[in-house]
C-alpha cells in the first residue's frame, strides 16, 4: 500500500482525491500497489466533511511520517508551495504538482534537488492541464532536437476569443461569461487575460526543450484586453482568427526568442480551429517534424488525472525519470527576448487618418476605418519597425492601440 499526502484542497486537490478513489483498481494495477491518501494539508476548517480525519494543518505531520512516499502539491503560487515542496524533496519524498508558477520560477532547482535526494519532481499538469505534453516531450521526442514550440495554452482566453468571434461580443462581456462558468477568476483574472499564465507555460516547455531554465521575466508578454469586437471581425475578413499564442524558437546558433501575444492565425493553420477551452501545442522536431498535442487545458478532473498519473510515475520510477526529465540552471537574460523576423502585421491606431498610417506602415492595405480608428495590414515588417511606427504616431498626435503579428499558414 502506497500512502500519499495532498497539500492544498482546492479544485485540483479535491479532484486528486476523487480520481484516486473512483479509479482505485486501475491506479493500483498501474502503480503496482494500491494508492491511498493518508493526509490532506490545508489550513482551512474541513471538520464538517466526511474526510475530516484526513486533514492536518502542519507539514511536519507529513514530513515525520515514513509511510508517505509521494506528496501532491496543489496549493498554487510560491509563498507556501515552494518551501513545502523543497522540504518534501529534501526528505526523499517525490512530489507531483500542477503549479505552473513554481515550476516556471524554480524548476531547475527543484529538478536538481529531486535527483540529489533520490526522488521525483513531476509536473505534467502544470502546462496542458489534462492534456499530456511534458511526458511525450521528454520521452517520445527524446531522439529529436526541438527548435520551435507554439500554441494555445490558456483555455480561459481561448474561450473568450471564441465567444467574441461567434457571438460578436466585446472583451468585458466575454470575460463576465467566463467568470460565471468558472473558467476565469472572479476576483482577479489578470493572470489569464494579461498572458502571465501562458508565459509560465511556454517557459516550462522551452526549458525542457532547450535544456536550460527560461525565465518568465525575459519573455515579452501581452494579453487580450485591447482586442475589440471590430478586430475580431477584421480578422475574419482577412481569413484569420485571433488567438493568444505562446511561442518560442531556438536558432541554429542557440539564440532563443520567445513571446506571448494575441496573433492573427490564418484559417489554413490548424491552431485557428482550436476553440473554446481547448489547448493545442505544436512542437517542431528535427527528425519527426511537426507534432500537435490537443485537449482540454483545464478543469478539475482532467487536471487531477494528470497529477495522479505523475503519482503513478513517481511510485514506479522514482528519481530514474530524471534521466530524461531535466534542465540545467541558468541565470536570467538581461532584458527581454527579441524576435526580428519579418511577417505581416495588423496594426490599429487612433488619432491619425488612414493615409498617414499607410505611409508609416509601408506596403499593405487598410482593413477598416471607424470614427478616428484605423486598422491596417502591413505586408512585411518586424517588431522593431512596429515600435518605430508607434513612436512616429505619438509624435503626430496619434496612438498605436493594437499590434497583431500574423502567423504562417
Amino acid at each position: 500500500m502506497a500512502k500519499i499526502a495532498i497539500m492544498g484542497f482546492g479544485t485540483v486537490g479535491s479532484g486528486v482525491l476523487e480520481v484516486i478513489r473512483r479509479n482505485a483498481a486501475a491506479i493500483s494495477r498501474r502503480a503496482g500497489e494500491p494508492v491511498e491518501v493518508k493526509y490532506i494539508l490545508d489550513v482551512r476548517d474541513f471538520s464538517g466533511m466526511p474526510d475530516a480525519d484526513l486533514f492536518v494543518n502542519n507539514i511536519d505531520v507529513i514530513l515525520n511520517d515514513p509511510e508517505i512516499k509521494v506528496v501532491v502539491e496543489t496549493i498554487g503560487g510560491t509563498r507556501f508551495a515552494y518551501p513545502y515542496v523543497k522540504a518534501c524533496l529534501e526528505s526523499g519524498r517525490s512530489v507531483a504538482t500542477s503549479n505552473k508558477e513554481m515550476v516556471a520560477t524554480y524548476g531547475a532547482e527543484l529538478l536538481a534537488l529531486a535527483k540529489e535526494h533520490g526522488a521525483a519532481f513531476l509536473f505534467e499538469a502544470s502546462v496542458g492541464g489534462g492534456t499530456p505534453i511534458i511526458t511525450p516531450m521528454h520521452q517520445c521526442l527524446a531522439a529529436n532536437v526541438i527548435s520551435e514550440i507554439e500554441g494555445i495554452v490558456n483555455g480561459t482566453t481561448n474561450f473568450m476569443l471564441t465567444k467574441m468571434a461567434r457571438e460578436n461580443m466585446g472583451f468585458a462581456e466575454a470575460l463576465k461569461i467566463a467568470q460565471q462558468l468558472g473558467y476565469a477568476e472572479t476576483k482577479d483574472p489578470s493572470d489569464d487575460v494579461d498572458g502571465r499564465d501562458a508565459c509560465r507555460k511556454i517557459c516550462i516547455l522551452s526549458s525542457l526543450a532547450y535544456g536550460h531554465h527560461i525565465y518568465p521575466q525575459n519573455v515579452p508578454t501581452h494579453g487580450i484586453r485591447d482586442i475589440l469586437a471590430e478586430d475580431v471581425k477584421a480578422a475574419a475578413q482577412l481569413d484569420c482568427a485571433i488567438k493568444l499564442i505562446a511561442r518560442s524558437h531556438r536558432a541554429e546558433d542557440g539564440t532563443i526568442s520567445a513571446s506571448v501575444a494575441p496573433m492573427l492565425v490564418p484559417m489554413s493553420n490548424q491552431l485557428a480551429g482550436v476553440d473554446d477551452v481547448f489547448n493545442a501545442v505544436l512542437v517542431k522536431g528535427d527528425m519527426l517534424g511537426d507534432v500537435v498535442f490537443y485537449g482540454k487545458g483545464a478543469g478539475k478532473l482532467p487536471t487531477a488525472s494528470a497529477v495522479v498519473a505523475d503519482v503513478i510515475d513517481a511510485l514506479k520510477n522514482g528519481a530514474k525519470i530524471h534521466d530524461s526529465l531535466f534542465w540545467r540552471a541558468a541565470a536570467p537574460e538581461d532584458g527581454l527576448f527579441t524576435d526580428n523576423s519579418h511577417a505581416a502585421y495588423y496594426v490599429r491606431s487612433k488619432g491619425v487618418a488612414a493615409p498617414v498610417l499607410a505611409a508609416l506602415c509601408g506596403e499593405g492595405k487598410v482593413v477598416f476605418e471607424q470614427d478616428d480608428m484605423v486598422a491596417y495590414l502591413a505586408d512585411d515588417t518586424c517588431d522593431a519597425a512596429v515600435e518605430g511606427i508607434g513612436r512616429k504616431l505619438e509624435a503626430l498626435g496619434g496612438h498605436l492601440e493594437l499590434v497583431l503579428r500574423r502567423l504562417e499558414g
